[in-house]
């Protein structure tokens, strides 16, 4: 199938087209539908793209918290990034580490410095990190990538990491699985080809269909979970989320296996980008909706959330059924040790500590979650899927969370949290009605108070 028949561009406008007219009472069935937690089709997607009644919007928000509760429950997973590289040969007019961009300070960490970031992140209870780099074969290639990995790995408490990064061939795809990367993450920024040509001036990231395809050279390496998205702001909103619905649609369709996360990032300001404004600016409200669209229509995936947005904004996010959220995040790198060296890929807005944001985490009546057993425990690609679309990986979700929250706790000398995280950790034990696993929990517990680390479900 040529790239041209996956995403069709035409198909999806004339869904947009046909939808505009929709009832209120079509839409409202759609959404009951979703309730079935089996997804949604593109075309009814499409309809809920272009609700604008409020009664409706707030019945959309309602069900997809109900149905991120139960697939996966109350948790949030906690990770942040790790940029060991701004160098860059693309010239991509959003990013902050484009080939033109002559203000930003190039910089590569070498093995200390990357190890000096991992300790920091440590020290704030970090489990999980997104390894990040810029494109430049010269420099980060796929060794680059792999050696801090086998680096980090071998020496620190990181659990797991995934990994953002260019795509590849399946030689370099079988490189990254035998380093043991947990997600490879790819986004495609839009799906809009004259769009993707207008904003990718030059450099090897300009070919879209070699962008495209990666997920599926990725899964032919046996890399069998990969996180897709767009850049909201590029192009229409509407079109780019219908679009990575149709992508995620043909993955699950042709290998059994759809994205293991979508991610919802906001185009934000960058030093020394090619763009003075937003091309495409959508509204909070905007992005609301689309966390919803996924949550209904793609019910098994994780939805990430990044320091891009404000902590008001991220704060609501998390009651519309995201599940996933990074946490005092640095966008350069270096950034976690020297805050103020003009590095960095995109400002963030959320500039909380770990700390704070766990605290209301938990003040939401959420669960924050360290785990990383799944892909330790091979619960990865169709094994994952299989148990989401189930909605029985809650099962496994729920005590890990519990687990790694207490380990986090023990770590930590905010005592604020720590009362909180325990009485939480009491809540959601009386929700285990399983007595075996209720009591494996707690013995678990009862090591982690003992002083040992790392234990799983």
């Amino acid at each position: 199938m040529s790239t041209f028949e996956i995403i069709n561009e035409e198909y999806i406008e004339s869904l947009l087209e046909a939808s505009l007219n929709t009832s209120k009472s079509e839409a409202i069935a759609i959404i009951d539908k979703s309730r079935s937690m089996t997804g949604l089709s593109a075309k009814e997607a499409s309809v809920l793209l272009q609700i604008n009644d409020p009664e409706v919007l707030e019945y959309m928000y309602k069900t997809s918290k109900e149905i991120k509760e139960h697939i996966y429950g109350n948790r949030i997973v906690i990770f942040a990034p790790l940029y060991t590289s701004n160098e860059c040969t693309n010239n991509c007019l959003y990013c902050g580490f484009r080939s033109l961009n002559k203000d930003l300070e190039r910089k590569t960490l070498l093995n200390d410095e990357i190890m000096s970031e991992v300790r920091l992140l440590e020290e704030m209870g970090h489990k999980r990190i997104l390894l990040v780099c810029g494109e430049d074969k010269r420099i980060t290639d796929i060794d680059h990538i792999t050696s801090a990995m086998d680096l980090i790995y071998n020496n620190s408490d990181i659990r797991r990491i995934n990994v953002n990064a260019a795509p590849m061939e399946v030689e370099e795809f079988k490189k990254l699985k035998a380093a043991g990367v947990g997600t490879f993450q790819i986004f495609q920024e839009t799906y809009h080809r004259d769009t993707y040509k207008k904003m990718h001036i030059s450099g090897s990231k300009r070919d879209y269909d070699y962008r495209l395809t990666a997920v599926e050279r990725a899964l032919e390496a046996g890399i069998d979970d990969y996180g897709i998205g767009v850049l909201l702001g590029l192009y229409d909103y509407k079109f780019d989320v219908l679009a990575t619905l149709v992508h995620a649609e043909y993955m699950d369709t042709k290998y059994g296996v759809g994205p293991h996360t979508i991610s919802i990032p906001r185009l934000r300001p960058a030093h020394g980008s090619g763009l003075d404004k937003v091309p495409y600016e959508l509204t909070d409200e905007e992005l609301k909706k689309v966390v919803c669209i996924y949550r209904l229509a793609v019910p098994y995936t994780g939805i990430i959330l990044s320091t891009r947005e404000n902590a008001y904004l991220r704060d609501e996010l998390l009651e519309l059924g995201v599940s996933q959220m990074s946490a005092a995040s640095k966008t350069g790198p270096g950034g976690y040790a020297h805050d103020k060296q003009r590095k960095d890929q995109f400002e963030t807005s959320d500039e909380r500590s770990l700390d704070e944001i766990l605290n209301t985490i938990i003040d939401q009546d959420h669960l924050p979650s360290f785990c990383t057993a799944c892909y330790r425990s091979n619960r990865t690609g169709e094994a994952f899927m299989n148990l989401a679309k189930e909605a029985d990986i809650s099962k496994f979700c729920q005590p890990n969370a519990i687990i790694t929250l207490k380990e986090k706790l023990m770590g930590t000398t905010d005592t604020e949290l720590i009362s909180k995280g325990n009485i939480i950790i009491e809540k959601e034990l009386m929700k285990i009605t399983e007595k075996p696993i209720k009591d494996e929990v707690l013995s678990r517990l009862k090591r982690i108070e003992n002083g040992e680390k790392d234990l799983f479900m």
